[in-house]
């Protein structure tokens, strides 16, 4: 397999070609090594005749530890097949995706790019999300799932202190704000988020009620004063959800709800779990596209 130039900008495609069980045996070690990276995993037919499937991940160029630890995962398995590598365009892929996607409906809300900006959405709160540089535009099941579940808990709770941890685009906090009318912290570690969803509100009319702040899981000044939360929304990774389950715990009010996302559905139980643990008391589950959302109360 060659390798890029260092040069390059763009995105990297590993792929194995394998039969049907062995394909999916690699898929499943894959997808637990790579769960805290966020890295997507495909599993695929690629020829019906010979029943083989393709494998797949993609990197960013320079990404350096993503090829040996595929290697070492295959290694440890007994999996001997080649490795291959496709260097995609440097182009960018969210805007160009974005471009053909269609506005997402979930629960009272419809999710837009800005080329169906003039498009009327009647009876349905409109949130707009740019292609831009943090996760979330509402067309991935996690999104869509947790939408729908603040919709819900909206209702029947009016939560009045309200978290979005791991915010992203601040699709979530945007949402609630609008049809809440009422004012959101939204937080991400990382701060290149936490612009990006600062502009978003903006771009909604919501910047006066969505107060963005760059903090690492619950430990954060911002988060402190504003605890405790009739509300905490996460749509995180399945893994860091699980280990913030005691800050979740401290930080919501009694009565409150949790809702979590980011989930496969192979991991509900060992989230459902975690949170009971900590008295936090399962309510229900929204099943998306093999991942889930759940909504716990205190």
């Amino acid at each position: 397999m060659s390798k890029p130039a260092a040069a390059s900008s763009g995105q990297l495609r590993y792929f194995v070609v394998a039969p049907e069980a062995e394909a999916h045996r690699l898929y499943a070690l894959l997808e637990t090594e790579f769960e805290d990276d966020g890295l997507p995993l495909s599993v695929f037919e690629v020829d019906e005749a010979k029943a083989l499937h393709e494998v797949s991940t993609y990197a960013q160029a320079g990404a350096d530890d993503v090829e040996p630890r595929i290697r070492e995962v295959m290694a440890g398995a007994g999996i001997a097949l080649p490795l291959q590598l496709e260097e995609l365009p440097d182009i960018d892929w969210v805007a160009h995706t974005l471009a053909g996607l269609k506005p997402v409906a979930a629960g009272p809300f419809v999710v837009h790019g800005s080329h169906d900006r003039q498009r009327r959405h009647s009876g349905l709160i409109s949130i707009e999300i740019e292609a831009g540089l943090a996760f979330g535009t509402g067309h991935h099941g996690t999104t869509a799932g947790c939408l729908e579940t603040i919709a819900r808990v909206a209702r029947r709770e009016r939560p009045r202190r309200i978290l979005d941890l791991g915010t992203g685009s601040g699709v979530l906090a945007i949402g609630i704000a609008k049809l809440l009318r009422t004012p959101v912290l939204a937080t991400d570690n990382d701060p290149v988020a936490t612009e990006v969803a600062a502009a978003n509100a903006r771009l909604n009319g919501v910047s006066n009620l969505v107060r963005t702040a760059t903090a690492a899981g619950l430990r954060s000044s911002a988060i402190a004063r504003a605890a405790p939360f009739d509300l905490i929304v996460a749509n995180i990774l399945a893994r860091p959800l699980m280990s913030l389950a005691p800050s979740v715990a401290r930080a919501v009010a009694p009565g409150g709800s949790v809702i979590l996302s980011g989930i496969l559905a192979s991991q509900r139980r060992a989230v459902i779990a975690a949170y009971a643990g900590q008295r936090l008391r399962h309510v229900s589950t929204i099943w998306r596209d093999g991942w889930v959302t759940m909504h716990f109360q205190r």
